[in-house]
């Protein structure tokens, strides 16, 4: 059994003072630092990092999700051998494809967010078109229709 070359003093715990002592100043650095890394200056202003559209990006999260869980509806039905949702989930891919690229640009507060809601409102109306073709025998192209939908309405408000 080899010595220690320092002994550390262990309490009944099993913690020495030492450790303890090293410990204790590691957090103080990290905390006393803190502010540097995160950038908090005066006037640094953390409100300002929120969306500017929050609903507008909730409505398009929530087609995004919807749009998923149709086309994954579409996949299955594809598997069983029935094509007629081809065309849904041809316009659904699309749709899920803008309204993820601008759920981005509203997150970042772009300022491509107005342009770009044009193509969105647009593919969103289409896809809308498309999946209530099947609303009725398909709860998951009701669902995706319905949010589309509100995306569209959102954005008439958002941007009028």
């Amino acid at each position: 059994m080899s010595k220690e070359k320092y002994p550390t003093h262990s309490s009944t715990n099993g913690i020495s003072r030492r450790d303890l002592l090293i410990s204790t100043g590691a957090v103080a650095s990290v905390l006393a630092s803190g502010m540097t890394f995160a950038g908090d200056k005066p006037g640094h202003r953390h409100e300002n990092h929120a969306p500017r559209h929050p609903k507008l990006l909730d409505a398009v999260n929530a087609c995004v999700d919807k749009g998923q869980r149709c086309i994954a509806h579409c996949l299955v039905a594809f598997q069983e051998g029935d094509t007629t949702l081809a065309d849904c989930a041809s316009k659904v891919h699309e749709m899920d494809a803008i309204c993820t690229a601008y759920s981005y640009l509203l997150s970042a507060n772009s300022t491509y967010a107005k342009d770009f809601a044009k193509i969105c409102k647009q593919v969103c109306t289409d896809c809308e078109k498309e999946c209530r073709k099947h609303d009725k025998q398909h709860t998951e192209c009701r669902e995706c229709a319905d949010a589309c939908e509100h995306v569209v309405a959102t954005l008439n408000k958002v941007f009028a």
